[in-house]
């Protein structure tokens, strides 16, 4: 299949796709899906591989969230984060069925994002808290600090099954396009 056929588009210089996540966006997104999934499934809870896990998503969410600001067309919360009426708007359509293709985050995808955003921040400030004298042991950061990541990991999944829903509706690869940066025109 072509681009005009509803594929994406080969590589990087494919005539009919352009270039939508780059390579700031598309490092967060995928040391974020492996940070997370080493820290919940296969490093041990509070030990020094989970700590270091969590260190290097905390600083990729900085610089993510320094790039939402400066960074490229995509990228910035500027033009991906909806107001109450588009979001509204968009959910209206995407329930008949009718939601637009969007070439970047449509207006639930954005929402989700800022929201798994302030779930990784919540996550790495009480992963950091349980490591000062001032909170070890205390069970309420602990429990938050679990909760969160709890919800991340449920969020992740509605996240990912909904880029695989949208996928085969707008006959788009959105997997793959957060691999190659590259979506259709």
């Amino acid at each position: 299949m072509n681009a005009a056929e509803g594929s994406v588009s080969g590589g990087p210089g494919s005539a009919g796709s352009v270039s939508v996540w780059d390579p700031v966006v598309r490092i967060f997104h995928w040391t974020v899906v492996a940070g997370c999934l080493a820290n919940l499934f296969i490093v041990e809870d509070g030990g020094r591989a989970h700590e270091v896990i969590g260190y290097a998503v905390a600083a990729v969410l900085v610089v993510r969230l320094v790039w939402g600001f400066v960074g490229t067309r995509y990228a910035r919360f500027s033009d991906f984060v909806p107001g109450p009426r588009r979001l509204a708007e968009y959910l209206t359509l995407m329930a008949q069925g009718r939601e637009p293709r969007q070439v970047g985050h449509n207006p639930a995808a954005a929402v989700m994002m800022v929201v798994l955003m302030a779930l990784l921040a919540a996550v790495s400030i009480t992963g950091w808290m349980a490591t000062l004298d001032a909170f070890w042991g205390v069970e309420w950061v602990e429990e938050l600090h679990e909760v969160t990541a709890d919800a991340i990991l449920w969020l992740a999944l509605i996240h990912a099954g909904a880029a695989l829903y949208e996928s085969m509706r707008h006959r788009e690869n959105l997997v793959w396009a957060m691999v190659t940066g590259r979506k259709r025109a």
